[in-house]
């Protein structure tokens, strides 16, 4: 990309004009380099996760994804790389299979003549070229599913770099009569000659040629079968508000049933959700009521196994989600600048009026027009303040004004497992008339019709966003466990007093074993606000947001 040339004039008299200096010396505009998508072929689902999209970290210029095993890692060719302001790319040349043809701009697909293949076998470095350069980390990660299943199975070793797969099974299992239901040493796609499971006598070790989905050559594994006297069966769980999810293993064949009781109770409750796989299974326990201890059975080929407690997280609500407490006062400049909390309260609502009253007044504030007709709520305004549009807003964290931009520090401590945020909400919008200054391509944007944006997210980890280098958050960040959100580009309005609307939008967890420690909610009555865009005619009425517990 061509960067532009920034120049001024400075003239300079006394009487007359004398001369005009052309200097190059105004630093170039702070334009961040940020990969958008990338996709590369043969993408798949992480380990747990709940879907194949990359996970990508603007903050820590990173990009994790995985691929199955029908692709070549040292020549994975990427089928979408998308990124920000027109940024320049420049690959690894010596990860990349011809880096003379490989794109040096973004594309949704790659040209005819391109050669996008590279080596993933370790991270790839890209550097993104705008004003400045953003050197950004792709990792790969090929899962290859070698699935092991022997009746009377107690665990296997498969060594891929030694080329083995240990089998042990219980002391009564005849290893000259063996039964075989699964041995993809290969991963799902790939092949394993002889057909391990028309073979039964494993009592010595036995010779296979395994190829992956890619290969067309094979390589030669030993296999061995050895009795053990371990005890086959073991179980964790992991206790949510209102679920928990078990995990354990047992030998290959046998049955499962889990058993459940609120602690104290005489009668068990048989969990309908139990899967086996191999020696492997989890079982899904549901219809728990927060703060609440439990026993839990697990039953193996019918005999009752040994009583275990445990206790769900509390149903946690959030701080002054009905938006009644409020407080302000005067600035310096004799300005209002309001607060969402009660006055002497430790804050946990924020807003950005601390730099909207540096030059108007605050564009989020109370108002008595409720959904149930008493108390406050809290109405959310886009302004034009003179110098850049200001989008009313709402969040958990807080914020610090930099010059004229802000830094919000995203979270407040939160430990439970909510299925869905609920609000009461109605919303006008305006036609979008500012467009960011800051980014000449978004002048598209006029004459649009603004959006309201409401997310929401369960994190492991406080988010610090920068107005200045236009962060956004990033759903898929390691540190995210739960996410969800609302918008609405047309006017919203509903049934109840005032002409409020009830919305119930879900989380959508990524991750069901690790607890929370901080919840983000973000409230904007223009979408692109942190863009300076929108329009300065827009108004959010936000009421009475609670968690919601099913």
């Amino acid at each position: 990309m061509t960067k532009k040339t920034v120049c001024y004039y400075m003239v300079a008299g006394l009487l007359a004009m004398q001369a005009c200096k052309i200097e190059n010396d105004i630093p170039y505009p702070i334009v961040e380099g940020n990969i958008e998508s990338f996709e590369v072929e043969g993408q798949c689902t992480a380990p747990g996760g709940t879907g194949s999209a990359a996970q990508i970290n603007t903050s820590g210029r990173t990009v994790t994804l995985y691929v199955d095993d029908t692709v070549d890692l040292t020549k994975l060719r990427i089928t979408r790389f998308t990124v920000s302001s027109d940024a320049e790319i420049q690959a690894d040349s010596a990860a990349c299979v011809d880096y003379a043809k490989f794109p040096t701009a973004g594309f949704e697909e790659p040209d005819n003549s391109a050669d996008t293949r590279m080596d993933f076998s370790d991270p790839v470095k890209f550097t993104l070229s705008t004003y400045q350069d953003y050197r950004w980390t792709v990792s790969v990660t090929q899962i290859i599913d070698r699935k092991v299943d022997v009746t009377g199975m107690i665990r296997s070793v498969v060594d891929p770099e030694n080329r083995t797969a240990i089998v042990y099974v219980s002391p009564e299992t005849d290893l000259s009569n063996l039964t075989v239901n699964a041995m993809n040493l290969g991963g799902a796609s790939g092949t394993v000659t002889p057909d391990p499971t028309a073979i039964h006598d494993y009592s010595k070790a036995l010779t296979f040629q395994v190829s992956h989905g890619w290969e067309e050559t094979a390589h030669e594994w030993k296999v061995y079968v050895y009795h053990s006297e371990e005890d086959a069966s073991s179980a964790e769980l992991f206790p949510r508000t209102t679920s928990a999810t078990l995990r354990g293993t047992v030998r290959s064949g046998q049955t499962v049933a889990v058993e459940y009781k609120e602690a104290g109770a005489s009668n068990w409750s048989s969990v309908s959700d139990v899967q086996v796989d191999g020696t492997d299974f989890t079982a899904q326990i549901t219809g728990l009521t927060g703060g609440t201890s439990y026993s839990y059975r697990v039953n193996v080929d019918g005999m009752e196994g040994e009583e275990q407690t445990f206790t769900t997280a509390q149903a946690q609500q959030l701080t002054n989600g009905g938006l009644d407490d409020w407080w302000s006062e005067t600035t310096s400049g004799g300005r209002i600048m309001w607060y969402p909390e009660a006055e002497g309260s430790s804050a946990y609502w924020s807003t950005g009026n601390k730099g909207a009253t540096t030059i108007a007044n605050s564009n989020t504030e109370p108002t008595s027009e409720t959904c149930n007709g008493s108390g406050r709520a809290a109405l959310l305004q886009t302004k034009w303040l003179t110098m850049k549009l200001a989008a009313g807003n709402l969040f958990t964290g807080d914020f610090e004004v930099d010059g004229t931009h802000g830094v919000l520090t995203l979270g407040r401590e939160f430990t439970s497992f909510p299925s869905a945020l609920r609000m009461h909400l109605k919303y006008k919008t305006s036609t979008i008339n500012h467009a960011s200054p800051d980014k000449t391509d978004w002048d598209h944007m006029i004459g649009q019709s603004d959006t309201c944006h409401i997310y929401f997210a369960l994190t492991t980890e406080k988010v610090v966003i920068r107005t200045r280098t236009f962060d956004v958050f990033d759903r898929r960040a390691p540190e995210v466990v739960a996410y969800g959100e609302y918008q609405s580009g047309t006017d919203v309005s509903g049934t109840e007093q005032n002409g409020y609307l009830q919305v119930d939008a879900p989380f959508e967890y990524y991750r069901t074993d690790v607890t929370p420690k901080y919840v983000i909610i973000i409230c904007s009555a223009s979408k692109y606000g942190n863009y300076f865009t929108g329009g300065d005619a827009s108004q959010l009425w936000l009421d009475n947001l609670e968690m919601v517990y099913e």
